[in-house]
């Protein structure tokens, strides 16, 4: 390799990720019951082509391929979530059969050498919670908080690596305010509800994951942004991304690593009762300390609240008849405005900058004074794929998507973040919640009339990138690693995967 290559500290962790409800399917086997996802794919117009995850990737019959697949792509870690519904169908009884799944699959991982990391709850709530009023119940803290201690008592043995909540933002806000994702409710005030009892159980459960095993690595998942001001020099402009901010990032970071949560989202959502469900302790609890801090990343954005331009802010909403509503509960006003950057499938920005940005100011503010370290937990793109006559995708822009974050974070790395992983999403092309099965985000396609799974150009430069731990420093080295990374130079012991890596 060339001397100019960069690469990246020892030990460097590189994986991939996935979640239950937009792989597993067999969703009425093994004594699974249903999930808010499962009832909310079924109302009309809730989700596009009226899809749902009942097959989705077929995972669950298919895991033992699946794990061999990622040990040819050389990951190192898998974070999965486990299904709340599948382990506990009412939300309260442990069901053997669904528990004993992911046993098989944490075995599966050990077996070939690949880290499990393990989150609890990746938005699919039983939907006999739900029915009590979800996350807008207290209640629902103390059973997430039984629910985690009844996973460890199964896999704690094996899994060193835990993760409370993914994105409690989408649940809280996309779930509760905007009805874009399950359960669909379209309610500021139950948002506010669910953003603080979410919180509440990420508290609970990791005390209690603590108390039973105190070398356990614990920590939290949070989407975060990077919203700009369209007009730097724009009062108006200035505070839309305070707003942004305050109720996208800081309303999870500060309680989580401060203790509390900022003043000026209490005085802009003062109206909408979000302290009437804090009690005394709640907050000791919520920042119960943890080990590392998960960062998903996928764009930033450039908000005003001037009359001209724009859209809403860009969450990859589907574009479905069914009304919904904005998630930002006191942001009126605020639109989000293309800046020119290149763009997704989704129409999200591809800023690479913003990734580098977020971490630097996560090491400053928030995880550098608290101590703990950093992981991407999930970043990635969705393009429109084509697949050749074989099913190979030479998904340039995708691979281009993942190149330039990855050197964004070696960046910041350099500029001395604590930043120890990356783990791209996703591993498979999957149920993608409201888009249905329309946005595909895999480094491996799946053609989900048959099953078949096949490595991506991507995935295959991501494969050499787990196996160096280094990336080209020029074009030209990333020119010779792409060519390298075609279907006909895979490895060839590949096939073993019982998939498709070369035409």
């Amino acid at each position: 390799m060339s001397s100019k290559d960069i690469t990246f500290p020892e030990g460097f962790l590189w994986g991939a990720a996935t979640a239950a409800y937009q792989i597993e399917g067999a969703a009425d086997e093994g004594g699974r019951g249903p999930s808010i996802w499962d009832t909310f794919s079924r109302v009309p117009g809730a989700v596009a082509d009226a899809h749902n995850g009942d097959v989705a990737c077929d995972h669950y019959h298919r895991s033992s391929d699946d794990v061999a697949m990622m040990k040819s792509l050389n990951l190192q870690a898998y974070r999965f979530s486990t299904s709340w519904s599948r382990c506990m169908a009412d939300g309260v009884t442990p069901n053997v059969e669904g528990i004993r799944f992911y046993s098989d699959l944490v075995d599966q991982l050990l077996a070939a050498g690949i880290k499990p990391w393990l989150t609890l709850y990746h938005w699919d709530l039983p939907q006999a919670l739900e029915d009590k009023g979800g996350w807008t119940n207290r209640d629902t803290a103390y059973r997430f908080a039984e629910y985690a201690a009844v996973l460890h008592e199964a896999l704690g043995d094996r899994v060193r690596i835990w993760t409370t909540l993914n994105e409690p933002w989408c649940a809280a806000f996309l779930g509760y305010a905007a009805g874009v994702h399950a359960p669909g409710r379209q309610e500021p005030t139950a948002a506010l509800a669910a953003a603080h009892h979410l919180l509440l159980g990420h508290g609970l459960a990791t005390q209690e994951l603590r108390r039973r095993d105190a070398e356990a690595t614990l920590g939290i998942t949070l989407n975060l942004t990077v919203p700009d001001p369209l007009d730097p020099q724009s009062d108006a402009d200035r505070d839309a991304a305070r707003r942004i901010d305050g109720q996208f990032n800081r309303i999870f970071l500060d309680p989580v690593l401060r203790g509390s949560y900022p003043e000026d989202v209490l005085r802009d959502v003062g109206h909408l009762g979000l302290t009437d469900h804090v009690r005394a302790g709640d907050l000791e609890i919520i920042s119960a300390p943890i080990d590392v801090l998960g960062v998903n990343y996928y764009h930033g954005e450039a908000v005003t609240r001037t009359p001209s331009g724009g859209s809403a802010p860009q969450e990859g909403h589907a574009p479905l008849e069914r009304p919904v509503s904005s998630p930002y509960v006191a942001a009126h006003g605020v639109r989000s405005v293309p800046r020119g950057l290149p763009v997704t499938a989704m129409d999200w920005e591809v800023q690479p900058d913003g990734l580098r940005r977020l971490l630097n100011r996560l090491q400053h503010e928030y995880t550098g004074p608290a101590g703990i370290p950093i992981y991407i937990t999930e970043n990635g793109a969705a393009y429109d794929d084509s697949p050749d006559e074989a099913g190979f995708v030479d998904d340039q822009e995708r691979l281009s998507f993942f190149d330039v974050h990855v050197r964004a974070m070696k960046d910041a790395i350099d500029d001395g973040v604590d930043l120890r992983g990356y783990l791209a999403w996703s591993l498979l092309d999957n149920f993608e919640w409201a888009w249905g099965y329309h946005q595909r985000f895999g480094l491996v396609r799946v053609d989900y009339e048959t099953q078949e799974r096949t490595p991506k150009a991507s995935a295959l430069w991501y494969a050499r990138l787990a196996a160096s731990n280094t990336i080209p420093a020029d074009a030209a080295g990333r020119q010779q690693a792409e060519d390298e990374a075609s279907p006909d130079s895979a490895a060839p012991d590949a096939g073993k995967a019982g998939v498709v890596l070369s035409r």
